[in-house]
């Protein structure tokens, strides 16, 4: 059976780490198209939608925040985002834009290369047809990857979808940012902010009053819990996240 290359989108001025991880992704066997700018990589995206998008944080003109916005607003794609920055603000804003996963520059081009596989792995898994998953007014359709609350749809990136489904899968049970990390991203290891923040993103779209949650909870010391608020609280188990 012919396979498709995916094709992926890299968005960077800077023309050395541009030429750099074009070359890797392209020896990896996808297709990619390089964009030096925000307003190239929109119009770019407008004539081929990308399976994926590695994108620098700091553009001239429209800066990558701004450009993961729109992009998203157009219909869920994967979002690598790349910062110069160490500070754990930036890539927390990255992430609550809702890019799927982040790398600090200077990075191994064959990290970007393996996170790039895990993030197309998790986006393109095809779920067995008509496995409706329905607990607490939410329904969830692992086939059209869509989820709605009370009726009504909620709009989740590729990433929120996967975690919101692994936790209605394991309801009332606590599960580890370790656990989450490993069958939600993939990873083995990473940065746990990256769950944090998902968790209060996916909060912000589910929950009635997402300051206080009435279905994801955090247990302190070990992770979150899905359950039920009308089943009382837990020992431990608190809002925060």
């Amino acid at each position: 059976m012919h396979h498709t290359p995916t094709h992926v989108l890299v968005v960077e001025d800077d023309p050395t780490v541009a030429e750099v991880v074009v070359s890797y992704l392209e020896q990896a066997g996808h297709t990619v198209a390089h964009a030096p700018d925000g307003f190239v990589a929109l119009r770019s995206a407008a004539l081929r939608r990308p399976d994926l998008v590695v994108l620098d944080l700091m553009l001239p003109g429209i800066d990558g925040l701004e450009v993961c916005r729109t992009l998203l607003r157009t219909g869920p794609v994967p979002v690598i985002m790349l910062t110069a920055r160490g500070d754990e603000s930036d890539r927390v804003l990255g992430l609550e834009t809702g890019a799927d996963d982040y790398l600090t520059k200077p990075f191994s081009p064959r990290e970007l290369v393996l996170r790039v596989a895990s993030v197309l792995r998790r986006a393109n898994t095809v779920e067995q047809p008509g496995r409706l998953v329905s607990r607490f007014g939410l329904t969830l359709d692992p086939a059209g990857r869509t989820v709605t609350k009370n009726g009504r749809e909620v709009s989740l990136t590729l990433r929120e979808f996967d975690l919101l489904a692994y936790l209605l899968h394991h309801p009332d049970r606590a599960v580890t940012r370790e656990t989450l990390m490993r069958e939600v991203w993939g990873w083995e290891f990473g940065d746990f902010s990256t769950v944090t923040v998902h968790i209060r993103r996916l909060r912000s779209k589910i929950e009635d009053d997402p300051a206080a949650p009435a279905l994801i909870h955090t247990v302190w010391g070990i992770g979150y819990r899905f359950a039920d608020a009308a089943r009382g609280s837990y020992p431990g188990v608190h809002g925060d996240v």
